[in-house]
């Protein structure tokens, strides 16, 4: 991956296209009891399939702290962001705020919006029409690492 920039909250790579890291043969996984049967069965997974629906316009964003940790985006993961989705109420963005990219959820209101920590230790922000501030794009995966 190539990194595009980085600033204290978080780092954005772009994909490589010539990058094939994602596709991995591995075995099927049950979640309910196992069959004898898929002890036989090896499926491939192409991840960046999976994960990007519009290549042009993903990125891979590498998380510094702790503001989203209650709906599971952690320190140290990565988030996938695609630019080209709308923000809508209540999505969990990657955003441009006064010279600083934050990962935050997005709630709209009359004189503007809200972006939201999920964790009680963050206060929300808010954001009026006067404020330096951009929607850079949606998150629409996470990336962990146990």
């Amino acid at each position: 991956m190539e990194e595009i920039f980085s600033v204290r909250s978080i780092s954005i790579y772009r994909p490589s296209a010539s990058e094939n890291w994602l596709t991995a043969l591995i075995p099927a996984i049950s979640a309910g009891f196992p069959s004898p049967a898929a002890d036989f069965i090896d499926l491939e997974i192409d991840l960046q399939k999976e994960i990007v629906k519009n290549p042009a316009s993903t990125f891979y964003g590498k998380v510094q702290g702790t503001s989203m940790r209650d709906v599971q985006i952690d320190d140290g993961d990565i988030i996938v962001i695609d630019k080209s989705l709308p923000c809508k109420e209540n999505c969990i963005a990657v955003c441009f705020l006064n010279g600083e990219f934050l990962v935050k959820r997005v709630r709209y209101d009359e004189g503007g919006c809200w972006l939201v920590a999920e964790n009680d230790q963050y206060a929300p922000i808010w954001v009026g029409h006067d404020t330096d501030f951009l929607v850079w794009g949606i998150v629409t995966n996470v990336i962990k690492f146990y």
